[in-house]
């Protein structure tokens, strides 16, 4: 079924564009879940939330690429139970070492202040990602949007481990340069 022929669905309320959704974006959906949570069933859980979500969600929203608007929800729940599992202290899933990646490029968040300033970091990224080859653009993608694991997105490109690893680093590395040239990092 086509996207646009689902999200009519939803707006009908009919209980079939959830049905669909499952069919045509599960597995998707459980792949950016359990990248995160490395848990079977709270990935199978956030999947279900998102189902949930996106049903409250249309009306009124209407997508117009449905595969973006149910996997960000799908990261967003997934985030959120990661958080709440850290919280607790019960660990989680790669995000820690994603995050340790990125952590030399983005300045780390501290006070509500900064939280307007971070609309812009994400406008600074964005446009930093459209000057990068596609190819780089997404690696960087897989790795730190859909938090996929050095060997997945090797065998997803057919490269070798290290050369992730190097494209990464050098992407890192540049994206840096940006946000020192634009002032949002500081040289240490």
């Amino acid at each position: 079924m086509e996207d646009k022929d689902i999200v009519d669905l939803y707006w009908e309320r009919d209980e079939k564009a959830i049905s669909e959704t499952a069919e045509k974006y599960g597995r998707y959906c459980y792949s950016i879940a359990y990248n995160i949570l490395s848990d079977t069933e709270d990935a199978e859980e956030s999947v279900n939330d998102t189902y949930l979500n996106a049903w409250n969600s249309m009306p009124p929203h209407r997508p117009a690429v449905l595969s973006t608007f149910i996997g960000k929800i799908t990261r967003f729940i997934s985030l959120k139970k990661w958080r709440d599992k850290r919280t607790q202290k019960r660990g989680g899933g790669n995000i820690d070492f994603v995050y340790e990646e990125l952590s030399e490029c983005i300045p780390a968040k501290s006070t509500v202040e900064e939280k307007l300033e971070n609309k812009e970091i994400a406008m600074l990224i964005d446009s930093f990602l459209e000057t990068l080859p596609v190819c780089e653009q997404s690696v960087f993608v897989c790795r730190y949007w859909y938090f996929d694991s050095i060997s997945a997105i090797a065998k997803q490109f057919g490269f070798s481990e290290s050369k992730v690893k190097t494209i990464l680093y050098r992407t890192r590395k540049k994206l840096r340069s940006k946000l020192l040239e634009e002032g949002v990092v500081i040289e240490n």
